[in-house]
Parts: C-alpha cells; sequence; structure tokens
C-alpha cells in the first residue's frame, strides 16, 4: 500500500502542477491587470511610468517565467499580497477556510445522518409508499437550484417569521466571548446548513438506495439469513458493509468542498466563507487570492480521490493495491 500511495502522490504533484499552470495562463488572459487598473485610476500616468510598473510587476515577461516565479514564492510559503484587501493571502485566507470548514462539516454530518437511515429504510421497503416518498424527497433535493433554496429559506425564517438572521457569519459589533459567541455564531449557521445539507442529501440518498438494493440481492444475504443471524446484523454488518463502495466515492468527494466553500449558498447568505472570498476575488480581479483558492481545491479534490481508494481496501478485502 505503501507504494501504491506514494505513486499517486506522485501523480497528484504533477496534476496540480499542470492545472495550476492552466489556470494562471488563463487567468492572464484576463483584461484589467494590476497596471492597468493604476491607469484607469490616474489618467495622468505617463507612458514610461507604465512600462516601469509592467517591469515592476513582471507583467513583460512571458506566462511560463511569471508562473515559474509565483509557484516559487509559493512553494517557500508567501502566499502573496491580496490587491483588493490590503493583506496578506495567508492572513486573509485563514479565516475564511475556518469559516467553510464549520459550514461544510455541519452541513455534510447533517446530510449523512439524515441520508443514510433514509438510504436503507428506503431500499429495504423498495416499491412501497415510503419508498416513494423519500426519492420523491430525494429527487427534489437534486433538482432544487441552490440559490433558489436559499432565497426561500430566508423569505420564510427571516422575513415572515424573524426567527433567524437572513445572512452573515456573526452579529456585528459584539464583542461576545465564550459561549455567547459560540450560539451567536451558530445562529447564523443554520439556515446556509439547512440549504447546503439539503442539496447533499438527495445524492446520499439514491447512492444509499441503489448500492443496498444491489448489496440485498447477492447470495451472502441468503446465507447470511440461513446462519440465523438477527435481521440488524444482516442489514449492517453484510449489507450495508458491502454497500459502501459508491458511498465512499461520493461522500469523499463532498468532503473536497469543505476547502473549496459552496460558492453560491456563501454568496447568497453573505457568510464569510472560501466560497465568497473566490467569488469577490474573481470579480475583482485579485490574481492571488484565486489562484491560492484554486490551488486549496484542486489538492482537496485530488487528496480526498486518493483517500477514497485507500478506504475502499478497508471497505472491501478483495481489493488489492498491488
Amino acid at each position: 500500500m505503501t507504494t501504491y500511495i506514494l505513486r499517486r502522490l506522485i501523480q497528484t504533484v504533477v496534476v496540480i502542477l499542470l492545472l495550476s499552470y492552466f489556470c494562471f495562463y488563463i487567468m492572464t488572459l484576463m483584461p484589467g491587470d494590476p497596471v492597468e487598473l493604476m491607469i484607469q485610476s490616474n489618467p495622468k500616468i505617463t507612458s514610461e511610468d507604465v512600462a516601469r510598473l509592467r517591469t515592476l510587476y513582471g507583467l513583460d515577461q512571458p506566462a511560463y517565467k511569471r508562473y515559474l516565479h509565483w509557484a516559487s514564492t509559493l512553494v517557500q510559503g508567501d502566499l502573496g499580497y491580496s490587491r483588493t484587501y490590503r493583506v496578506p493571502v495567508s492572513e486573509l485566507i485563514g479565516s475564511k477556510l475556518i469559516n467553510t470548514f464549520i459550514l461544510s462539516m455541519s452541513s455534510l454530518s447533517l446530510a449523512l445522518m439524515i441520508a443514510i437511515p433514509l438510504g436503507v429504510l428506503s431500499a429495504l421497503r423498495a416499491g412501497s409508499k415510503l419508498d416513494y416518498l423519500v426519492n420523491f424527497f430525494a429527487f427534489a433535493g437534486i433538482s432544487v437550484p441552490s440559490f433558489w433554496l436559499a432565497i426561500v429559506l430566508i423569505i420564510i425564517f427571516s422575513v415572515f417569521f424573524h426567527l433567524l438572521p437572513a445572512g452573515g457569519t456573526s452579529t456585528i459589533g459584539n464583542e461576545l466571548t465564550g459561549m455567547a459567541a459560540i450560539l451567536d455564531r451558530a445562529k447564523y449557521l443554520i439556515l446556509p446548513t439547512m440549504s447546503l445539507a439539503y442539496l447533499q442529501i438527495g445524492t446520499f440518498v439514491r447512492y444509499t438506495r441503489s448500492s443496498m438494493l444491489e448489496a440485498m440481492r447477492n447470495d451472502y444475504i441468503r446465507t447470511a439469513k440461513a446462519k440465523g443471524l438477527s435481521r440488524q446484523a444482516v442489514i449492517w454488518k453484510h449489507g450495508f458493509r458491502n454497500a459502501l463502495l459508491p458511498l465512499i466515492t461520493v461522500v469523499t468527494l463532498s468532503l473536497s468542498g469543505i476547502f473549496s466553500g459552496a460558492l453560491i449558498t456563501e454568496s447568497v447568505f453573505a457568510y464569510q466563507g472560501v466560497g465568497k472570498l473566490v467569488y469577490d476575488s474573481i470579480i475583482a480581479n485579485d490574481f492571488n487570492v484565486a489562484m491560492v483558492s484554486f490551488i486549496i481545491s484542486v489538492t482537496m479534490v485530488l487528496i480526498m480521490n486518493l483517500l477514497a481508494d485507500v478506504l475502499y481496501g478497508f471497505a472491501d478485502p478483495r481489493i488489492s493495491f498491488k
């Protein structure tokens, strides 16, 4: 397994380098580099000043040289400087990552706690009214646009009933500490967590149901029943464990979204996470912030794919990494 993991890690590094260069090159084609913004803000700037500034920022060099310079500083731990927020990217993105981590883990945990029992129950009662109801619930979650669901939740819980705040991360101006600060943050987490969780529940329910249906039809299930094992042991020890493989894939890929952020949901709820930061950075052409966020997203997707492959071996001993 060690050889397999090392080989995959080398492949991951190669893919990150290729994708990061591709993204870097695409962003160099976008209009509105730092010098052009300076020209717009200062119409009296001379052509000599423009040439000097382009040399200072390295904008007169080919894209591959600029990429090598940017990558070398990134490897050394220098993430660059955000020209929109006027702070180092490392200082800016750290708090956003924490906010996104809390939101994503809350929504993912809630989705799994609801989706797995519903999917198993639906598979065990396939064709029943309960099965049709769960399927309707799942398909609605898959089909509903995320921005529409977020707006509906705001209208219901914030506009009509005034139960929860419509957006934000915490109460502005309140210097709360301890449990009071935690409760204040939790109040702002409820609506975006509900929105993200419902969108994930539909996918998890469908994967769990189809995997359980296939697992419960196999010969080893009949053998387990013939041995006199309890119904719970047959379902969870023999059926659910063999149904885990597809679920591992979709859950681990969902985990990668913890660090990339839910762009639409965070934007609608004005939640100060990585998703909203990426959106604002792209709109403002804040190059360093957008590139670092992209690298984090790509890295997490690749690492979670590797984690899924490793977990396959624990869930199914028949899988070999040789």
